[in-house]
């Protein structure tokens, strides 16, 4: 079976959001661009989720037979380090989630 990804962003802020999604069927991006813009016009009023992304993608999630790759599908989560120490299994928690951040270094 081949997997398709698929990336949303929400970069509007300093902290910014992703979420991948994942489908069996391949779409195109313009095909994607509207399944989006269709998912966001129907829970941008009513959306409880703590962020626009989470929204969409659990809308398409529903709509479109994505899978939404959450925190609470993972099955394990990894740190990896240099060392022996800086690699370990971090144990799953509902008080933390995961976040991409970007940072500049100076």
């Amino acid at each position: 079976m081949r997997l398709f990804f698929y990336e949303l962003h929400e970069g509007a802020t300093d902290l910014m959001t992703d979420a991948v999604l994942v489908s069996e069927a391949d779409h195109t991006p313009e095909t994607y661009l509207s399944m989006v813009r269709a998912a966001r016009a129907a829970i941008i009023d009513t959306f409880e989720e703590d962020t626009l992304v989470e929204a969409i993608a659990r809308e398409l999630e529903r709509s479109h037979d994505f899978t939404y790759i959450s925190d609470e599908k993972l099955r394990a989560s990894m740190s990896v380090g240099m060392g022996d120490d800086d690699t370990y299994l971090v144990e799953q928690s509902d008080e933390f989630r995961s976040i991409v951040a970007e940072l500049e270094r100076s």
